[in-house]
C-alpha cells in the first residue's frame, strides 16, 4: 500500500511539473464529476427496476384478486 501511495504521489508530482497545476485540478474535477454521474446513474437505474418491478407485481395482484372475485361469483 504504502508503495502503491508513493509512487502515486512521484506520478502526480512528475504530471503537474510537466503539464501544470491548473491542467491537473480540471482533470481532478472532471474525474470528480464523471464519478458522480456515473454514481447516480446507477442510482436512478436502481430505482426506476425497483419502482417498475413493484408495479408490475401491484398490476399482477390485482388482476388475480378481480379473476378470484369474478370466479366466486
Amino acid at each position: 500500500v504504502v508503495v502503491v501511495v508513493v509512487v502515486v504521489a512521484v506520478v502526480v508530482v512528475v504530471i503537474v511539473g510537466v503539464v501544470g497545476v491548473e491542467v491537473v485540478v480540471v482533470i481532478a474535477v472532471v474525474a470528480i464529476v464523471v464519478v458522480i454521474v456515473v454514481v447516480v446513474g446507477v442510482v436512478v437505474v436502481v430505482v426506476v427496476v425497483v419502482v417498475v418491478v413493484v408495479v408490475v407485481v401491484v398490476i399482477v395482484v390485482v388482476v388475480v384478486v378481480i379473476a378470484v372475485v369474478v370466479a366466486v361469483e
